[in-house]
């Protein structure tokens, strides 16, 4: 019964998050229809807030791409971990693999045994995922109807949504050093290089700093 009432409150949790997203994207300038694709079809928080990061302060295509790449590999990490809990074949191995995230590796790998590892990590996944689209339709049909979201503040729910996910992170001296390193660099490097850059060279300083640590 925990497994259940675990999976469904962090997936309403999550999923009603979806509402900033949707907001933030057509804040960016993309359509209700391009907003609810993404979070469809990539279903990654912090890449899809990237995506509309780079591209809606005139990013190149490829930059949004790589940056948001760059910040989903952690799935193929959580791929290789729960591949042999699952144990999957086909279609279902697809399913699973869109269905990957921090969640529902999180709920997965805190059970005591795989049975439980496997409905959390499906209660979780499909829950997040259906409470998500929801919500991000939702927070783009909002936004969308009050005009000039910029108007009403809506154009900073990007960096406050990335705030929001990095802050909990900072949990020890080496995660808040590298946050202050990563700050101050791309501070220094958004006059002097396109949009998007100074997010991908960061991302390239916490690989790097990962690596010697």
């Amino acid at each position: 019964m925990s497994v259940k009432r675990d999976s469904l409150s962090l997936s309403f949790a999550v999923g009603a998050y979806g509402t900033a997203f949707g907001a933030a994207s057509v804040s960016a300038h993309f359509t209700v229809l391009q907003s609810c694709l993404l979070s469809l079809l990539t279903f990654s928080g912090a890449s899809q807030f990237a995506v509309i990061g780079v591209l809606g302060v005139g990013g190149s295509a490829l930059s949004g791409i790589a940056t948001a790449t760059l910040l989903g590999t952690r799935n193929t990490l959580y791929g290789i971990r729960m591949a042999p809990i699952l144990r999957l074949q086909g279609v279902k191995r697809v399913i699973a693999a869109h269905l990957t995230i921090d969640e529902s590796t999180a709920i997965a790998t805190a059970q005591k045994d795989e049975v439980d590892a496997r409905k959390g990590f499906w209660l979780t996944g499909i829950g997040i995922f259906i409470f998500w689209n929801f919500f991000t339709l939702l927070g783009a049909l909002g936004a969308k109807a009050i005009g000039n979201p910029a108007a009403w503040g809506l154009d900073a729910a990007v960096p406050a949504a990335f705030i929001g996910l990095v802050w909990p992170r900072l949990v020890d001296r080496k995660s808040r050093l590298l946050a202050a390193a990563a700050a101050i660099l791309s501070l220094a490097l958004v006059p002097f290089t396109p949009a998007g850059v100074p997010i991908i060279t960061t991302a390239l300083l916490a690989v790097a700093f990962g690596w010697r640590s």
